[in-house]
């Protein structure tokens, strides 16, 4: 769903997990991904350090419709959400902690 500003904003019924009071980390994953393990860890560490950040991790296989309209091209894919649900960060590959806690910064 699109936003008057034409920002990408996502729902929880869309991503099947509850959206952050502040932000939200969104992360398409798939079975065989290594950095896709290594991702999940680090998101998760952020979202837990970080008061109202949720981690939310989405099966790319599962969601194909979801993938097309976002355009998720590799895993991982991360999408940084802030509270209102907006894309306001995106990025492909294994991040690192730094980054995350960069991108919730623009998202809070």
């Amino acid at each position: 769903m699109g936003t008057e500003d034409g920002a990408v904003r996502l729902s929880e019924a869309e991503l099947g997990g509850p959206l952050g009071a502040r932000a939200t980390l969104v992360q398409f994953s798939t079975a065989f991904c290594q950095p896709c393990r290594a991702t999940r860890r680090v998101l998760s560490e952020v979202a837990g350090m970080v008061d109202g950040v949720e981690h939310v991790e989405v099966d790319a296989e599962e969601r194909l419709e979801l993938v097309r309209r976002l355009e998720v091209r590799r895993t991982p894919t991360v999408l940084v959400l802030d509270g209102a649900g907006r894309v306001v960060r995106r990025a492909a590959g294994q991040p690192r902690t730094v980054d995350v806690i960069a991108a919730l910064g623009h998202a809070m």
